[in-house]
């Protein structure tokens, strides 16, 4: 990843002439940004029909080594559930915030048992600062690094080895990433970083939480209800960092204080999209069209498609970066900048001039 610094050619940008105010008057012209109620009501039931034939499945299973297969069918509805709520939260569904969060707590924190007024938080974070080392939440909470200048905030041991090995120990603790995200609207919670709602955020967080454990340890007996609530969690954690992995790591990442790029700049150059069709719209959710997303975060789900040939000529047309490239070489390009950060480290390590630990 080069860190891009602004619009000239040291970013590598030329001189591009594409505004968002023009993109945008093209992309409303032809009611992209119209909500799509049908297309939600349809998406939003057959999800809840797909939640419920897993733990249907689950219930009639019972005492059960299968039950493990449950368990990843599992993870792949709470993915899914949880894209509705990602959905909710940028406005795609309700333009209101009351109908937003009606949506949105009841997929996140009830269904899925992950913080609605955490998520929203940290999300918006990220769109306001994709690939900054420094403020975009997506960057700062991973174990892995983006920058040999941050090998200093890695200074135990284990933390050291997953940064020597992060090309392929990414997709290891990525695993975790499921339990983080459960954790994540207690912790905020105790740092007064959910502002709106919290009580209900966090009553609705518990509910799932002990109905969740009641009902894994009453159909099955501990050594299996043990096995199943690893297989779902590590999955659904393995799912989500699958999602995400893909839009932004191995683009441009920036730092310090100063925010030298305009909207639409720092959106597209820190934005891959992978090739679409029809199994990456659904396995995706729509972040496929990684750059149309960051570009519009509430156009609806479904016109994402639809836009993507129109802002992708318009783009390329004023002279601006389009990253599109297929599912397999967008883990490969992950995998090989965190590699080669991870080699700087190691490097450095072996001629002394970084000292372990230190600075």
């Amino acid at each position: 990843m080069t860190a891009v610094s602004g619009t000239g050619a040291e970013g590598g940008l030329g001189s591009p002439t594409a505004t968002l105010d023009e993109v945008t008057k093209l992309v409303k012209r032809a009611g992209l940004m119209d909500l799509q109620p049908a297309y939600y009501v349809f998406k939003i039931i057959a999800n809840l029909v797909l939640l419920a034939a897993a733990w249907t499945a689950f219930a009639l299973l019972g005492d059960s080594w299968w039950q493990l297969a449950v368990a990843a069918f599992l993870a792949l509805c709470f993915g899914q559930t949880d894209l509705i709520g990602h959905d909710a939260g940028h406005r795609q569904i309700f333009r209101t915030r009351k109908g937003s969060d009606l949506i949105g707590y009841f997929h996140g924190n009830l269904l899925t048992g992950v913080s609605f007024g955490w998520w929203v938080q940290h999300h918006t974070k990220h769109h306001n600062f994709p690939n900054h080392l420094s403020l975009d939440p997506d960057i700062t909470r991973r174990q892995v690094i983006f920058d040999v200048k941050h090998r200093t905030k890695k200074t135990s041991t284990m933390a050291r080895f997953i940064v020597r090995h992060q090309a392929w120990m990414f997709y290891v603790v990525i695993m975790l990433e499921g339990l983080r995200m459960h954790l994540s609207g207690y912790v905020a919670a105790r740092l007064g970083a959910i502002k709106r709602h919290l009580v209900a955020d966090l009553v609705l967080l518990t509910v799932h939480l002990v109905a969740y454990l009641a009902a894994v340890f009453l159909v099955l007996p501990p050594l299996k209800a043990v096995a199943f609530i690893v297989v779902h969690q590590a999955l659904f954690g393995f799912y989500m960092g699958l999602l995400f992995a893909p839009n932004h790591k191995g683009l441009p990442v920036r730092d310090g204080d100063a925010e030298e790029l305009d909207w639409l700049t720092r959106q597209v150059v820190t934005s891959r999209n992978i090739l679409p069709n029809r199994v990456t719209d659904f396995f995706y959710g729509g972040l496929n069209y990684q750059i149309e997303h960051h570009l519009f975060p509430s156009m609806p789900r479904r016109n994402l498609r639809r836009s993507q040939p129109m802002i992708k000529e318009y783009l390329v047309g004023h002279g601006m970066p389009y990253v599109e490239v297929s599912l397999m070489r967008s883990y490969l390009d992950v995998s090989e900048y965190l590699g080669e950060v991870g080699d700087e480290v190691a490097d450095l390590e072996r001629t002394g001039r970084l000292q372990v630990g230190g600075t």
